[in-house]
C-alpha cells in the first residue's frame, strides 16, 4: 500500500542535494580504482559493497526528490 505524506520543500531541497562528503566520495572513487586492479583486500570488499549499495541508495533519494521538486540532475 503506497501512502502520501506532507512534508515541507525544504526537507525536499535538503534530499536533493544530499551527498556523501568530499572524503568519503575520494575514500570511496580508490576503494572502486584497487578493485578494478585486483588489489583489494577481503575486508575492502566488504567496505566497497557497503558503501557502493548506500551510494545507489542515495542517488535513488535524490533522484525521488528531485522528481518531487520538478527539478533536473545537476
Amino acid at each position: 500500500m503506497t501512502a502520501t505524506i506532507a512534508a515541507p520543500a525544504s526537507w525536499i531541497e535538503s534530499i536533493s542535494d544530499f551527498q556523501f562528503p568530499e572524503e568519503t566520495d575520494r575514500h570511496l572513487q580508490k576503494l572502486m580504482d584497487r578493485n578494478n586492479e585486483g588489489l583489494l583486500l577481503p575486508s575492502e570488499k566488504e567496505e566497497l559493497s557497503a558503501l557502493a549499495a548506500l551510494s545507489e541508495d542515495i542517488s535513488l533519494l535524490r533522484a525521488q526528490a528531485l522528481q518531487l521538486l520538478g527539478k533536473r540532475p545537476s
